[in-house]
């Protein structure tokens, strides 16, 4: 009789020591996370394919544009940073960096004090006015940013607008509120009018989700109501207030709409080259220069990254990065 063990046979394993059936089947809860995850996937689709046709493949063909160099003599030719290069050391678009930095430093703390005082009046008022007094605050924000800037423009005027007539009740001439001394001023006004109501609402909803029994333990205390809202209310809503921050910032170094639209009507107080989308704009379309209008608004963008990160890295403790 022969031996299992010399022939290289194996005995069975006993019953005990078989690997279970289910231990070699997929299992059923993870199938039907599976078939979950793939109809999540269908239902992004077409958002995931609007998205890429429409904004990173329009990006993609900016960017591979401002990469080239197109001349009447030689033609189209790649110049790789070239553009960005010329970009950075352009005088036009320096200077309009420059004026929506210096916008920047004056329209954003106006338009953070204006709305977060709103948020916090509103905030303690409970009658019936204070829903009146939040929509009719935030209507401006629902009324389109070329109609609002149309509609100021009117405004403004010396001839046709409402100053005219109060002016000249004291036997005055209406100021030119879009002349090259004031126009800095108007687009200020224009601008938090516009956007003061959006972050208005941003810090209201952020003042209802604090905790009402904090201010109740703050009464008892004998804090009054300044100081319920500077010492209490106000730092507890600093990472809404960040948030509202970077937005203004983000959206101030892109200043375009109000005054191009203004543009029209400020009797040239604003140039072509006042901002620096506007610069990108006019070398695009009234020059046909794509090319380096595609860099200036990648050079834009570098440093609207740069200044939000930056902010962002400064603020880390308060905006909880960190």
């Amino acid at each position: 009789m022969s031996n299992p063990t010399a022939t290289g046979a194996h005995a069975p394993l006993p019953t005990d020591q078989r690997m279970p059936r289910t231990a070699i089947t997929l299992n059923p809860r993870a199938r039907h996370d599976t078939r979950h995850q793939r109809f999540g996937w269908v239902f992004v689709a077409p958002f995931a394919l609007v998205f890429a046709v429409f904004l990173i493949a329009p990006l993609g063909y900016a960017f591979w544009l401002s990469l080239q160099t197109k001349t009447l003599a030689a033609g189209t030719h790649f110049s790789g940073l070239g553009n960005y290069k010329q970009a950075f050391t352009d005088p036009l678009f320096l200077q309009g960096v420059w004026l929506v930095v210096r916008f920047a430093l004056i329209l954003i703390p106006l338009q953070m004090l204006v709305s977060l005082i709103a948020a916090l009046v509103l905030d303690n008022l409970t009658t019936r006015l204070s829903r009146f007094a939040r929509l009719a605050i935030f209507v401006p924000y629902a009324v389109p940013v070329v109609i609002g800037a149309l509609m100021w423009g009117f405004l403004y005027s010396p001839r046709f607008g409402p100053l005219k007539p109060l002016f000249g009740l004291v036997g005055a001439d209406a100021p030119f509120l879009l002349s090259p001394q004031n126009v800095f001023g108007g687009l200020i006004n224009v601008v938090t009018w516009q956007w003061a109501g959006y972050y208005m609402i941003i810090i209201y909803s952020a003042l209802r989700g604090i905790d009402p029994s904090i201010y109740e333990a703050a009464r008892i205390d004998g804090a009054k109501g300044w100081q319920i809202a500077t010492r209490i209310k106000v730092p507890m809503i600093s990472s809404a207030l960040i948030l509202i921050l970077v937005f203004a910032l983000i959206g101030t170094l892109q200043f375009f709409t109000e005054p191009q639209v203004l543009r029209a009507v400020a009797a040239g107080s604003i140039n072509a080259s006042y901002t620096p989308n506007m610069y990108a704009f006019t070398l695009a379309f009234s020059y046909s220069q794509f090319n380096y209008a595609s860099a200036i608004s990648f050079a834009l963008g570098a440093v609207v990254f740069i200044g939000s990160y930056a902010f962002l890295f400064l603020t880390r403790k308060k905006n909880g990065l960190v």
